[in-house]
């Protein structure tokens, strides 16, 4: 979520290629030097593909000839094409995060019937060293007997690329204030640290508490002296689904994959997949997007959501290449509030000009939730999910009784969790009822969170503050005086189970359930295979 950014930046380092290149810029971002440095950069025409498409590459480099390898990404790499190409370099427009980059198109990459559905890394190299990667989706070939799909979360990587310049959360200067861009292209690459990450990139949880000093953000630290984005560990394919993937593949599981833009185009790519699985930072969905998943769930089909933050509706642009999200301005500046189409007004799906809650969906909110073990957000939580209803077929053989905390050692409660309104009966959780609430789901563990950051001192420390508490007390009580900022501060973030229809739906509302699996914690690594399996993923 992360609306405001109090953090000092470094005015004198930008990342290029392998190393900090010094340059004097206001903030702290890649795009284009154009002098002497060897650079390479890339994008892809389109993020998805499938058989008989053509994958357009568009790149600039310092060198006269390029190579281009097309990597699947998964737990063992396979090339599956290479060649090269010539190339030049233009100019690259200062707006090009909101416009596009409009570098020519360099290559095409025809896709091969018999490639896998996978997610590939396009790495270019320039005949002088430097180089660049971007991601392509392979589409699997739906006249084949369809598996459990992997859903990556574009929309949400999107929000976060900085590359250019500016993203959804910051970057358009307008000489008195830093401000987020409400419209992003995809025609641009994606900032370092999104595609690929060294071993031991720091996650936005530490793995041990604070002291009694004021809580900071080691990854953004880190990300400023390797010179990498410091959105990395928000979002992006690197951080959160990649390693999923992997640890899938060493489970004996396979899995296609689809983005969310194949769901906006065509909710039918659905058809005959047994399981939809979600991971990680997924926080930015159209309403088509989510359409397509009520349906699928009517109709039988069913949801792993191992992620959190859902929070914000965007629109695609009529070209495909831009994504609208107004937010936290939405009533004052998106066209679209007050019209005949306000309800895909592109704010919180809580907001009642939209009337979609995230609950109808996925069963939890986002602005129940938010924030935990993030900063000077409860950096000193339990680290997971009590559990409350150990008997639930969710936690069979994990070891799990009344009580217990998940995956509080491997840290999987945060940085950003989805919750609900709830009452404590008889010693367990029930939902306060709501409008849209799946009149079946259960809550199965349950941890804190909050939304307003306290810090010593001047308040110089503090990155998320107190800007969404104000959001979201105004968009529920009308106000932002210190009772209704009060009220929000106290959230939650939960595991919920509920039937819908024909289908059913799992939802552990963090962005940090990878982080147990990587570290190996046998329990959250259980209750992963019993919800898949459940799910009849193979």
């Amino acid at each position: 979520m992360l609306s405001t950014n109090r953090l000092s930046q470094n005015p004198n380092f930008v990342s290029r290629g392998d190393t900090a290149v010094p340059v004097q810029l206001r903030q702290w971002y890649e795009t284009p030097r154009g002098d002497q440095v060897p650079e390479a950069w890339c994008y892809t025409d389109r993020l998805s593909c499938g058989a008989g498409d053509s994958i357009g590459v568009h790149a600039i480099s310092t060198a006269s000839t390029i190579r281009l390898d097309l990597w699947s990404d998964g737990l063992t790499p396979r090339l599956l094409w290479s060649g090269s190409a010539a190339a030049g370099w233009i100019e690259t427009p200062e707006n090009a995060s909101v416009l596009g980059c409009g570098w020519p198109e360099v290559a095409h990459i025809p896709v091969n019937p018999d490639w896998p559905s996978c997610i590939c890394r396009l790495v270019l190299t320039a005949g002088d060293g430097a180089s660049a990667e971007h991601l392509v989706l392979i589409r699997a070939d739906h006249n084949q007997t369809r598996r459990a799909v992997l859903l990556v979360a574009d929309g949400t990587w999107n929000a976060y690329n900085d590359w250019g310049g500016s993203n959804h959360y910051e970057g358009i200067i307008d000489g008195v204030s830093n401000r987020f861009s409400p419209e992003l292209s995809v025609q641009r690459p994606f900032a370092r640290g999104m595609v690929s990450l060294p071993a031991g990139a720091p996650r936005t949880l530490p793995t041990q508490p604070p002291g009694e000093g004021v809580p900071l953000y080691p990854h953004m630290e880190w990300a400023w002296e390797q010179g990498y984005s410091k959105k990395y560990a928000s979002a992006g394919w690197a951080m959160y689904e990649r390693p999923f993937v992997h640890w899938a593949e060493e489970q004996g599981y396979a899995l296609e994959f689809l983005s969310q833009r194949d769901l906006h185009r065509d909710p039918s790519v659905l058809k005959d997949v047994p399981c939809v699985i979600c991971v990680g930072h997924d926080e930015y969905w159209s309403r088509p997007m989510r359409q397509a998943i009520d349906a699928y769930v009517d109709q039988g089909g069913n949801v792993a959501r191992f992620a959190g933050n859902f929070m914000w509706q965007i629109r695609i642009s009529d070209t495909g290449d831009r994504q609208i999200c107004h937010k936290y301005r939405a009533r004052a500046e998106d066209p679209l509030f007050g019209s005949d189409h306000s309800h895909l007004t592109t704010s919180s799906w809580e907001a009642p000009e939209i009337g979609y809650p995230g609950r109808a969906t996925f069963g939890l909110d986002a602005t129940s939730g938010l924030y935990a073990g993030f900063g000077g957000l409860a950096p000193r939580g339990a680290g997971g999910f009590t559990i409350y209803r150990e008997d639930h077929w969710a936690f069979a053989d994990a070891n799990l009784g009344y009580g217990d905390i998940l995956g509080a050692q491997s840290k999987i409660f945060g940085y950003e969790v989805d919750g609900l309104q709830y009452r404590i009966e008889d010693g367990l959780p029930h939902p306060v009822p709501a409008e849209f609430l799946p009149e079946s789901l259960e809550i199965l563990g349950l941890g804190l969170a909050r939304l307003r950051e306290d810090a010593a001192g001047d308040g110089e420390t503090l990155f998320v503050g107190d800007e969404d508490a104000k959001f979201v007390a105004e968009l529920r009580h009308g106000n932002t005086n210190e009772v209704t900022l009060a009220r929000v501060n106290r959230g939650s973030g939960m595991i919920v189970c509920f039937s819908r229809g024909k289908g059913a739906v799992f939802h552990a509302g963090t962005t940090e359930w990878i982080a147990g699996l990587l570290r190996g914690d046998k329990a959250v690594a259980q209750v992963t295979r019993n919800v898949l399996n459940r799910f009849n993923v193979c």
